[in-house]
């Protein structure tokens, strides 16, 4: 890396390092993060040995959360540079042993697959396929199990399902491997057969399939206790493979209901004066224990998310709550330079190796604690994002948001030939997708869906509010569904009935507008078939749309990003909500019960929310948020 490089990324953090002590918890400790661990990744210090390791990729995780959160460019650019320092242009990466078999090298692959999804690089998913290739060879138990390493035979730890298997599930269901599945509920399910102590509900650290480990239980294979991190890690591994896992498995019952039995053990163990955990967590009254940071991190960040992806009933949040409330009293310091630190975390515990680490309780209790080591760091973070999540009001009552798949139904084919459906959906983290804007929807406490099929009475019916954006035409698709009188009807009644229906449309090069306007008409609405607001290259002044103080919809704006839109001609019962000079930007009507909200661009899309692009200036992000809140403020209060 060169030296301008070194000094930009360095400067970049130190000034976020400032910036961020006004923002979240979560914040701050990520610019504390990005300002003290790891120089060398970035290439400050080239003198020191740097590994490919997990410890990273937990950190990297916290900030990608945030970046999802905040939109703001550092986070990105930190996670791209710091993958980049080891992955090259043809998808190698440096200091990666593929036949060390040692899982715990898997886990930055995450990292690698939002890198590839946000800015296509081939060499991210190239790297990416390194580690997959690695998991097709990963020595196993007799039944399936991975080994933790290769250096450790026939041994499955805890931890090793947090580093290998969300990243499978990941890779698997982006690239259309659902014989994975299968594999993935297995080791998880194995597991816990193995491991779990029937009286408590734990899960011992290690199981030996052999039982020659010095430290296994000649009966069980099972090392002798539980270790409250590696508990953590299975925890987490549990809940983030979930988010991804087939919704109609036949084994996503056996998942959840694991993650169930755990966290109903963890519950129990919970210290009740702070909220915390210890480091081993069933022996409390032994003198050398302690409260330890990183377990309790990982045990509040997991059962938050479960319940935030309703994996686990609302009332499991008072678990986290409390445990997070003690984190913060505990172990949160700020110096004094300004830095918010993570004491409390051990730095490391294993079984087995050189010098041998045998189990006992003594050995857990040698190991140095130490201030922001960063597996407990990257857990605070991820922690952190969670609960300000949860705090933030939820107004949409987990109400149902509907994007339309129907009219706008594009596909391409990925980096391996498969179709998928693109431009402007859900899960898409390319410029062109929806994810920010989903996010945003989702933080506001509504539900995101899809409707690939015309739109009827019986398939609107469950949704709040439904948004069709940039209406194929035969240029983007080559059978595309035009809207017609039948489909426009059915809409029109959905709405007057109290629905809140958006229209993102786009310029005339670019979209259909006489089957469109069959809808939009109706309303009093029009969409124009013309272009405005060119801009050519980086000339982005010629996208400004200036926002006039206390405006209805967009409180918290004053410049926004459209560039090439058509106009909107309003009448009755329509009206202009946002111009720029004679061209109507905004539009909206009330039709019985219900709302239209119309605007001649799909301009919320990644590109222009995600941070990476725009000039500050733009508002695009916030916008974002001000429109969610007012669309969830039109629905209907239900009697």
């Amino acid at each position: 890396m060169k030296k301008f490089s070194i000094l930009c990324i360095v400067l970049f953090a130190n000034s976020y390092f400032a910036f961020a002590q006004t923002e979240s918890m979560a914040a701050k400790v990520a610019a504390t993060a990005m300002a003290k661990l790891w120089k060398e990744p970035i290439g400050a210090d080239t003198a020191k040995p740097t590994k490919w390791t997990y410890d990273q990729g937990v950190v990297l995780l916290g900030i990608e959360r945030l970046w999802i959160q905040t939109a703001n460019p550092v986070y990105f650019s930190y996670m791209q540079k710091s993958m980049d320092y080891f992955v090259s242009e043809n998808g190698d990466i440096k200091f990666y042993k593929a036949q060390d078999y040692n899982i715990d090298n898997i886990l930055c692959g995450r990292i690698l697959l939002t890198l590839y999804n946000v800015t296509g690089q081939a060499k991210y998913y190239k790297a990416a396929s390194l580690l997959r290739d690695q998991l097709k060879g990963q020595p196993r138990t007799k039944e399936g199990g991975f080994w933790h390493k290769k250096v450790y035979p026939y041994q499955m730890w805890l931890d090793g399902l947090y580093m290998g298997q969300p990243f499978y599930t990941a890779f698997a269901k982006q690239f259309n491997e659902p014989e994975a599945f299968d594999d993935i509920a297995n080791q998880f399910i194995w597991m816990e057969a193995h491991a779990r102590d029937a009286k408590t509900g734990l899960l011992y650290h290690g199981w030996d399939e052999s039982k020659e480990q010095k430290w296994a239980n000649p009966l069980t294979g099972c090392s002798p206790h539980f270790w409250g991190r590696a508990m953590g890690w299975y925890e987490m591994a549990l809940v983030d493979v979930l988010e991804n896992f087939p919704a109609t498995h036949p084994k996503r019952a056996d998942l959840i209901a694991i993650l169930k039995r755990l966290v109903d053990a963890i519950k129990k163990v919970q210290d009740p004066a702070t909220g915390l955990w210890y480091d081993i967590l069933n022996l409390p009254n032994e003198k050398a224990n302690y409260l330890e940071a990183s377990a309790s991190a990982m045990f509040v960040c997991a059962t938050a998310k479960a319940v935030r992806l309703g994996f686990l009933p609302a009332s499991y949040l008072a678990v986290s709550k409390k445990g997070y409330d003690g984190i913060l009293k505990r172990f949160i310091k700020t110096d004094e330079k300004g830095y918010t630190n993570l004491e409390g975390t051990v730095s490391v515990s294993g079984l087995g190796g050189k010098p041998y680490r045998d189990g006992s309780f003594a050995y857990y209790m040698s190991e140095k604690v130490i201030v922001n080591d960063p597996k407990g760091v990257g857990a605070f973070i991820q922690a952190a994002n969670e609960m300000e999540w949860h705090a933030a009001a939820k107004t949409g009552k987990g109400q149902l948001f509907l994007l339309d798949d129907y009219y706008n139904a594009e596909k391409k084919k990925d980096i391996k030939g498969v179709e998928y459906a693109y431009h402007y959906k859900w899960p898409e983290m390319y410029n062109n997708g929806f994810s920010f804007l989903g996010n945003v929807i989702t933080s506001n406490g509504l539900r995101i869906g899809t409707l690939s099929e015309a739109p009827t009475t019986n398939n609107l019916k469950n949704a709040a509010i439904y948004m069709i954006v940039d209406a194929d035409n035969v240029a983007d698709n080559p059978t595309p569904n035009f809207m017609n009188d039948k489909d426009a009807q059915e809409i029109y009644n959905w709405v007057k009935a109290g629905g809140v229906l958006v229209l993102f449309h786009n310029d005339k090069p670019n979209a259909d507008f006489t089957a469109i306007n069959k809808l939009s008409d109706l309303f009093g609405i029009h969409f124009n078939e013309d272009s405005h607001n060119k801009v050519v290259g980086t000339d982005y002044v010629g996208g400004k749309i200036d926002v006039p103080a206390g405006h209805q919809i967009l409180k918290n704006v004053q410049t926004i990003y459209q560039k090439e839109v058509c106009s909107i001609t309003v009448k009755a019962p329509a009206k202009s909500m946002l111009a720029k000079g004679d061209l109507v930007v905004f539009a909206t009507a009330k039709i019985g019960k219900g709302t239209v909200f119309a605007t001649g661009d799909p301009w919320l899309y990644n590109e222009y929310t995600d941070g990476r692009k725009l000039p500050t200036m733009y508002q695009n992000a916030q916008a974002a948020k001000d429109l969610v809140k007012w669309l969830t403020s039109q629905i209907p209060v239900k009697k």
